[in-house]
């Protein structure tokens, strides 16, 4: 079980990374880009841990598995997954001099002021985005941070994958010859 874990767990990881570094690089290395898609990235990578909690039921539990078993199953591949994922944005930070949060600032502000935002709003944005850029600066709070942006999306897949493996005719294991 455990090989299954890390190996599906840095599969995700894997691709979750891959999109990531291929958005950022299409987009002139501006790491801010699609929300939506970045979401959509990790979605698709988590999709391992749906393979990994059928591999499991398949191979390791005889085609049967419960739904806390799976759900357990499914959270620790995430987690593997989530970890991967804040341990190669530190890398990227490290490697970029940690100018993304200024980068970011920097986009969000033009872009309200190019929609035509209120003097006013705009100032109260531009404080709060300062002192967003202040905590970040904080590993205490960035890495929390960054776990929380993935971590989420590979607990719902994980619900989902162990609500539909639980039942053994959902995508049954095959016969081995």
């Amino acid at each position: 079980m455990a090989r299954i874990i890390l190996v599906y767990g840095l599969v995700s990881g894997l691709i979750i990374i891959a999109g990531i570094i291929g958005t950022v690089l299409i987009g002139g290395g501006q790491p801010h880009g699609n929300v939506w898609l970045g979401y959509l990235i990790m979605l698709l990578g988590m999709v391992a841990v749906f393979m990994g909690v059928k591999q499991h039921r398949d191979h390791n539990r005889g085609g049967v598995i419960k739904f806390l078993p799976a759900l357990g199953v499914g959270l620790a591949i995430a987690l593997c997954a989530s970890l991967a994922y804040v341990l190669v944005w530190e890398a990227y930070l490290a490697a970029t001099d940690y100018v993304f949060m200024d980068q970011y600032i920097a986009a969000t502000l033009e872009a309200r002021r190019a929609e035509g935002m209120p003097a006013d709003a705009y100032a109260k944005l531009e404080g709060q985005m300062r002192q967003m850029a202040e905590a970040y600066e904080s590993p205490l709070l960035r890495l929390p941070m960054t776990f929380a942006e993935i971590f989420p999306v590979g607990l719902l897949v994980s619900i989902v994958s162990a609500i539909l493996l639980r039942n053994s005719r959902f995508l049954p294991a095959r016969a081995r010859a």
